[in-house]
């Protein structure tokens, strides 16, 4: 059976509020203290990512119960086999939030088939909700939203991202900083994978990459990104799937030459 045009916007209707209804949870608990526990050596959690893994899965429950949950913190053991999967993160961003650093966001997609039909990101302090279902653009609230058009790797602003293991792992994204940082105009690091996909969606950035990333910080804010009229593959230039852990994503000009300067193989000017 296929997904009718109503049944899928009734889905991305859902998925926005949804994502907005979380963001509002976060708010509230970034204004007070928050108790902190680790997964890791640095990989915090927060009361508040599983308070918002939590709500956001029983809202999924209550409304579709037969559908399957991906989420980060894991809290969902039982799998359904369902045609539809909802990808969650209930807090992208938890070192930021757990310092008072207010950039965080909730990120919500939702699967048919293998394929991402709708997502939202919801960045609370902003008061930004970025969203897009497949085949009808992508918005800002309510205000479409396009890439940039900049062309020089060398005017680029762009963003990334360590993993948590960044301390004992050889694979840890510092050579492709540095190669990256002799080229463009500006790095970033925000910290929060979600936030910095869609601000090349925004035009805010101009490209993003990052390795080890996890399919709950990707799906929604790839969709993004491709509605906006973006382009993704992995670090290499080859196909992306949400599934895949290394991401380059750029407004389409850079793509290439940012391919080449992550695969050390950019002859363009290295300033010193």
């Amino acid at each position: 059976m296929m997904l009718s045009n109503r049944d899928q916007l009734a889905l991305y209707k859902r998925v926005c509020a949804l994502a907005v209804e979380a963001g509002d949870l976060l708010k509230r608990g970034f204004s007070r203290r928050v108790a902190v526990s680790y997964k890791g050596r640095i990989d915090p959690v927060t009361e508040v990512d599983l308070a918002s893994e939590r709500f956001i899965v029983e809202k999924i429950n209550g409304a579709y119960p037969d559908h399957d949950i991906l989420t980060e913190e894991d809290t969902i053991k039982r799998k359904r086999a369902s045609r539809f999967r909802w990808i969650i993160d209930p807090l992208d961003g938890t070192v930021n939030f757990a310092h008072g650093f207010p950039i965080y966001c909730v990120s919500i997609a939702v699967e048919y088939d293998g394929e991402v039909i709708a997502g939202a990101v919801c960045d609370p302090e902003r008061g930004e909700l970025f969203h897009a279902a497949r085949g009808r653009g992508a918005y800002l609230n309510k205000q479409r939203l396009h890439i940039s058009r900049e062309k020089n790797l060398e005017r680029a602003l762009l963003a990334t991202g360590f993993a948590y293991d960044i301390g004992t792992s050889r694979r840890n994204n510092l050579g492709y900083f540095a190669r990256m940082a002799k080229q463009a105009q500006g790095i970033r690091r925000p910290g929060s994978a979600a936030i910095d996909l869609c601000w090349v969606a925004a035009g805010r950035l101009d490209g993003f990459w990052e390795l080890k990333l996890h399919p709950w910080d990707t799906a929604a804010a790839v969709l993004i990104l491709k509605e906006a009229g973006g382009k993704y593959s992995r670090v290499n230039g080859k196909p992306y799937a949400i599934t895949d852990p290394d991401l380059l994503a750029t407004n389409g000009h850079l793509h290439d030459p940012m391919r080449r300067v992550l695969t050390g193989k950019y002859r363009g000017t290295n300033r010193k």
